[in-house]
């Protein structure tokens, strides 16, 4: 580590590994490292790696935080306040160490800009990462590049809904019909209770959004894709702040704030292309 590294107060490595091996060598003596420490370690990755970590750490692993990340970080908007944020401040004042992989082969192209923007808001691998590591070498990344500049190169503007969408005007004396239709939909499309109940209160937040912070008026459309439900809202609003959503709000906040952070959480994928004087925010909800 350099003594750059060593300075900072947040360091955020990207780790470069071809197959198993090489990637038990660059994130086992890291943890290993961090318990000798006495230092909280999490690790976050995906089942398979996961399971190469416990396997490799024996018993050692029960001291550590695992996380199956194609589960707690399904969604990528809810890896910063529900996995990082939330084990950083169960340990407050305290080094944490945090093995982090929200990128795996079986995201999709549809996930991948979710997956950067979350990247690029911590620092995104190689381009945004201001340290690589491999199993044997650490160096500065020569392509490091600004953190908001990289989340911006990923507001990309989404494709039209399906001409079968169901849609309907938003504006505040409709908030509980907007309710009715999203309850409605969801129970036509197979969701389960809960996931329907999941899908009223996201479609509700993103509707009180609209009506607060966006003029008061906006559309809404719902429809089918892939097996998931899918609603879009479409207003006349700007997020101008790129962690909308990211960021947990403090329990003795003044009231608002809190509708992205909840969308994420309740949410498996939520895209936000903004621009001035137009938003459209899109949710996925698996059944």
């Amino acid at each position: 580590m350099s003594d750059r590294e060593a300075a900072a107060p947040f360091v955020h490595p990207a780790l470069f590994y071809a197959g198993p091996d090489e990637y038990l060598a660059g994130t086992v003596p890291f943890i290993e490292a961090g318990l000798a420490a006495g230092e909280p370690v999490m690790v976050a990755v995906p089942g398979d790696n996961l399971d190469r970590i416990r396997a490799a750490l024996g018993p050692a692993a029960g001291r550590v935080r695992l996380h199956d990340m194609q589960v707690a970080g399904r969604n990528p908007g809810r890896i910063i306040p529900g996995v990082l944020l939330a084990f950083a401040a169960a340990h407050a004042g305290r080094p944490v160490r945090i093995i982090g992989e929200p990128i795996w082969a079986g995201r999709s192209a549809l996930e991948y800009p979710a997956c950067a923007q979350h990247e690029a808001l911590i620092n995104d691998a190689y381009r945004t990462h201001p340290v690589v590591w491999t199993a044997t070498v650490r160096h500065d990344s020569a392509d490091y590049r600004d953190p908001a500049d990289v989340a911006a190169g990923f507001n990309l503007p989404l494709p039209d809904p399906p001409p079968h969408a169901a849609t309907m005007t938003v504006e505040i004396t409709e908030l509980a019909a907007v309710r009715r239709f999203a309850a409605a939909l969801g129970a036509a499309a197979g969701l389960s209770e809960d996931r329907a109940a999941d899908l009223v209160i996201a479609v509700g937040e993103l509707a009180a959004n609209t009506v607060e912070h966006a003029g008061g008026t906006g559309r809404l459309a719902i429809w089918v894709e892939d097996g998931r439900v899918v609603c879009q809202v479409t207003d006349a609003g700007h997020v101008t702040d790129p962690m909308a959503g990211r960021l947990p709000v403090p329990p003795d906040a003044p009231t608002g704030g809190r509708g992205l952070v909840l969308v994420n959480q309740l949410c498996d994928l939520v895209r936000i292309h903004t621009w001035p004087g137009a938003t459209t925010i899109r949710v996925h909800l698996a059944p």
